[in-house]
């Protein structure tokens, strides 16, 4: 009687090898040389038109560089700076440049933020009122500032006819003649001419939100303004961070508007002279190229300071997967 532990062992055939996946070669350096392909236009084009004419503005700034001078071009220092730093026109534009972008940025950024809200609903000709508020951005600044300037004529201007019709008569500013009231004047064509832009990043982030959190702050007995609180805002941070910026660095190259609408470029009394203006009429009306230099390097540093507090404050918020 044989048990199976008298049984011989039975051989194993020996299992055919795996064949393993080979792995994709890398193709880093490829893709970094096609990376390199196709950004050396941008590249070309940034050196070319920014990098190239900064460095040479910080060069000249440190010159007596005059347009059109047969003088010799002679190493002054910081001569140029002292100069423009203890000049009271240089400050006047500054501070007009400052002021414009501290009541531009937050005004047009709400409105756009209104506006956007607005024509997100699902109401009747939502399209039509899309494409109004959005025409006025693809009108040309110039073209803009020149309607302006005659719907704000103090005798014969629309705005001040309405005004006046309201008020009976009580206010009809002399816009753009009066120290007080041309900056707001050029505040106001501002505001209507680049709302729409905004007006459109903010529309494209809201329907980015999903409707599902706005069903739950429903079911949570959230009423509007405590969705568009706990819900709209979070929901547009990345957004908003970006149109502050944009909208910023647009207030801060303001010249169109004040070289356009008032009677003198920077009129009246310099009330509307802003940095723009400044380097322009020092580098061409004046002759000075090596001063005018020193104000566009100011001018950029402060900008490029500007922009990255503004980004230090509101940082972005990156979606976590």
């Amino acid at each position: 009687m044989h048990t199976t532990l008298d049984k011989p062992p039975v051989p194993r055939t020996p299992k055919a090898p795996v064949a393993r996946r080979r792995a994709p070669a890398r193709s880093g350096g490829r893709g970094r040389a096609a990376a390199l392909l196709f950004s050396a236009p941008a590249v070309a084009l940034l050196a070319v038109f920014l990098i190239f004419p900064f460095v040479s503005a910080v060069v000249l700034s440190f010159t007596n560089q005059r347009l059109a001078s047969p003088l010799p071009v002679e190493f002054t220092g910081l001569e140029n700076y002292q100069r423009i730093f203890t000049d009271g026109q240089f400050w006047r534009s500054f501070g007009n440049n400052t002021l414009f972008a501290a009541v531009v940025v937050p005004v047009q950024t709400a409105a756009a933020l209104a506006l956007a809200v607005l024509v997100n609903r699902r109401l009747r000709l939502r399209l039509f009122f899309r494409t109004v508020y959005f025409l006025p951005t693809v009108t040309v600044m110039a073209v803009a500032s020149v309607v302006w300037k005659v719907l704000l004529l103090p005798d014969s201007g629309l705005v001040n006819g309405v005004l006046g019709t309201l008020t009976l008569g009580h206010l009809q500013p002399g816009w753009l003649s009066s120290t007080s009231w041309a900056m707001p004047a050029i505040v106001l064509t501002s505001v209507w001419q680049g709302v729409g832009f905004q007006m459109v990043i903010f529309l494209a982030g809201l329907q980015a939100i999903p409707a599902s959190l706005y069903e739950a702050a429903r079911v949570d007995g959230a009423n509007a303004w405590q969705q568009f609180r706990h819900v709209t805002l979070p929901g547009l941070r990345n957004t908003l961070v970006f149109v502050i910026n944009v909208t910023a660095i647009f207030a801060f190259r303001l010249f169109d508007q004040v070289y356009m609408m008032p009677q003198f470029p920077g009129g009246p009394t310099d009330s509307t002279r802003t940095m723009m203006l400044q380097l322009l009429q020092t580098g061409y009306t004046r002759r000075m190229i090596g001063q005018a230099s020193a104000i566009a390097v100011v001018f950029f540093l402060f900008v490029l300071a500007v922009t990255l507090v503004q980004r230090r404050l509101g940082r972005e918020e990156r979606a976590v997967r």
